[in-house]
C-alpha cells in the first residue's frame, strides 16, 4: 500500500522509543573498529519538519519529541543526531531512521534502503544517494535478497506501516529466514500497540520460533482522542551487549508520561 506517509506522525512517541533504542544500538555497534552494513526495509523520505503542515495537523510531534526531548542529554545518541540535525536544516528539523544511521554510521559502513513511495523513495534518493544505495522495492524483498550483507556485522530494521494486514503474518516468516541467513545480524522489527492489539499473535510466533529475541513494549497516553495507538514494541534478535539497561531506562522514561488535560 503506498497511502502511508510518515510526515504526519514524524515525531511522535511511538517514533521516540524506536529511535532512541536505535540510535543506542548503531552508536554501540561503531564503537567496535569492525565496519557495519545497515539495511532498513521501510526507509520514508530520511528527514521531516515538525512545522508542516502534515505535522502540525495531527500533533504527534507535539506530544512526541516536542514533550520529551529533554530526556535525552548530551551524552545520548539520539540527542546528539538532533541537535546535528537541527544545527543543518533549522529549529524543526527532525530526523527518521536513515538520517539516524547516516550520521551514527562512519566511513566504510555500508547502508540500503528500501522505500516503495514514489514521492518519498524521490526525497530519500535526492537527500541521501550519495551515501546509502536507495531501493526502490519491497523492503522485506530487499532484506531477504541481500542477507548475509557484506560488512556481516550489522543491523537491520523493519519498520513497515501496518497497513497491510497481512505483514503481521508474513513478516515473522521473513525475520525466521533472515535470522537463519545472517545469524551474527540484529535485526530490530518495530510495531505499534493498538487498542484491538492486533500484533499479539505475530508477536507470540516470533517469540516460539526465535525465543532469544528480545521484546521491548513501552505505554503512552493518545496523541489526540480517538487515536488508536496506545504503545510502541520492538522486538530485537541479536540484540547488542547493553541493551536490556538501554530499555529498562526508556521504559522509566515512558512511565512519567501521563495524559495531558
Amino acid at each position: 500500500m503506498l497511502s502511508y506517509q510518515h510526515a504526519y506522525h514524524a515525531g511522535n512517541l511511538a517514533d521516540v522509543h524506536k529511535h532512541a533504542a536505535l540510535a543506542w544500538m548503531i552508536d554501540y555497534m561503531g564503537q567496535k573498529p569492525k565496519p557495519l552494513s545497515y539495511l532498513e526495509s521501510h526507509a520514508g523520505r530520511a528527514l521531516y519538519r515538525l512545522d508542516a503542515a502534515e505535522a502540525t495537523k495531527t500533533g504527534e510531534a507535539a506530544q512526541g519529541i516536542e514533550r520529551v526531548a529533554g530526556w535525552f542529554d548530551a551524552s545520548h545518541p539520539y540527542h546528539r543526531v538532533l541537535e546535528a540535525t537541527r544545527a543543518e536544516h533549522g529549529a524543526h528539523a527532525y530526523p527518521g531512521s536513515p538520517e539516524i544511521a547516516a550520521r551514527l554510521l562512519r566511513e566504510g559502513d555500508l547502508m540500503h534502503l528500501a522505500e516503495l513511495h514514489p514521492q518519498e523513495h524521490a526525497a530519500l534518493e535526492a537527500y541521501l544517494s550519495d551515501r546509502a544505495k536507495v531501493h526502490r522495492r519491497d523492503g522485506i524483498e530487499m532484506a531477504v535478497a541481500l542477507t548475509p550483507p557484506e560488512p556481516k556485522r550489522g543491523l537491520l530494521l523493519i519498520d513497515p506501516s501496518w497497513e497491510i494486514k497481512e505483514d503481521y503474518r508474513a513478516i515473522p516468516q521473513a525475520i525466521r529466514r533472515i535470522s537463519k541467513k545472517w545469524g551474527v545480524g540484529t535485526i530490530v522489527l518495530w510495531y505499534p500497540i493498538l487498542r484491538d492489539l492486533p500484533h499479539a499473535p505475530m508477536l507470540r510466533a516470533l517469540e516460539r520460533d526465535l525465543p532469544e529475541g528480545v521484546r521491548h513494549e513501552v505505554a503512552f497516553p493518545p496523541a489526540r482522542e480517538g487515536h488508536g495507538m496506545t504503545g510502541s514494541g520492538l522486538f530485537v534478535v541479536n540484540p547488542p551487549y547493553g541493551f536490556h539497561a538501554q530499555a529498562q531506562w526508556l521504559t522509566g522514561r515512558f512511565a512519567t508520561l501521563a495524559p495531558q488535560p
